[in-house]
C-alpha cells in the first residue's frame, strides 16, 4: 500500500506550529546560555593566544540541537536567528550584527543537513554542521573587518580552534544532549513516525 496518505507521510511535510514553537523554546534556552557564555569565553581566553576560541562552538549550538531534536528543514536557521534575538534582548554590545551572524551561521549549518537530505542525524554530521557554522562566522568576521589586521598564522590558529570547538560543542556535545532528551521521551511528539512503527501496531 502506498504511504502517501499515511499519518507518517503527512507528518513529514514541512514545519508545524509545534515544530516552530519547540525550536524557539530551544533557542531561548540556548540564548540564555549564550549570554552567560561570554563570561566563560573571557575566562578561557586567559589560557593562551586565541584560547577563547576553544569554547566558541557553543554559539553554534542552537542550530544543531534544534535540528537533532526536530529533524526538519529550516529549524537550524530559525534556531540561530531566535537565539540571536534573545542575545540582543539581553543588551548584547553587538546588537544588529548578531542577526547577520545568526543568518549566515544558521544557513551554513542548514546546508550541511540539506546535503544529507535531512536524514542523517549522526554525531559526525552534526559536527560538520557546527564546522560549517564556524565557516559562516568567518565570512561575517571578514565582512566586518575583524581579521583585516591579523597575521596569517593568527588567522589559521584562531579559526582552526573555532572549527574544532564547533565540531566538539555544537556537534558532539549537542548530539549527546539530544540523545539524553530522546531517552527521556522528550522527542517522541516532535518527530515523524516511521512506517514500521505503524506496521508494528497493526501486527
Amino acid at each position: 500500500m502506498s504511504g502517501k496518505g499515511s499519518p507518517a507521510a503527512s507528518r513529514r511535510k514541512g514545519l508545524t506550529l509545534t515544530d516552530v514553537l519547540v525550536t524557539v523554546v530551544v533557542s531561548l534556552v540556548l540564548g540564555v546560555v549564550y549570554h552567560v557564555w561570554a563570561s566563560v569565553s573571557s575566562i578561557a581566553g586567559l589560557l593562551f593566544v586565541q584560547s577563547d576560541e576553544l569554547v566558541y562552538g557553543m554559539w553554534f549550538a542552537a542550530s544543531t540541537l534544534a535540528f537533532l531534536l526536530i529533524r526538519k528543514p529550516g529549524v537550524a536557521l530559525i534556531a540561530e536567528i531566535a537565539a540571536a534575538h534573545l542575545e540582543i534582548a539581553f543588551g548584547s554590545a553587538y546588537g544588529i550584527q548578531l542577526l547577520l551572524y545568526s543568518v549566515v551561521q544558521g544557513l551554513a549549518a542548514e546546508l550541511v543537513f540539506a546535503a544529507f537530505r535531512y536524514r542523517n542525524t549522526s554525531a559526525g554530521v552534526a559536527g560538520l554542521a557546527g564546522v560549517a557554522a564556524a565557516a559562516g562566522s568567518l565570512l561575517a568576521d571578514i565582512y566586518y573587518g575583524y581579521v583585516a589586521e591579523y597575521a596569517t598564522w593568527l588567522i589559521v590558529l584562531k579559526y582552526s580552534l573555532r572549527a574544532v570547538s564547533a565540531f566538539v560543542i555544537a556537534g558532539l556535545l549537542m548530539y549527546g544532549l539530544a540523545k539524553l532528551l530522546e531517552k527521556a521521551g522528550v522527542t517522541q511528539s516532535l518527530r515523524p513516525v516511521d512506517r514500521k512503527e505503524y506496521d508494528a501496531l497493526d501486527g
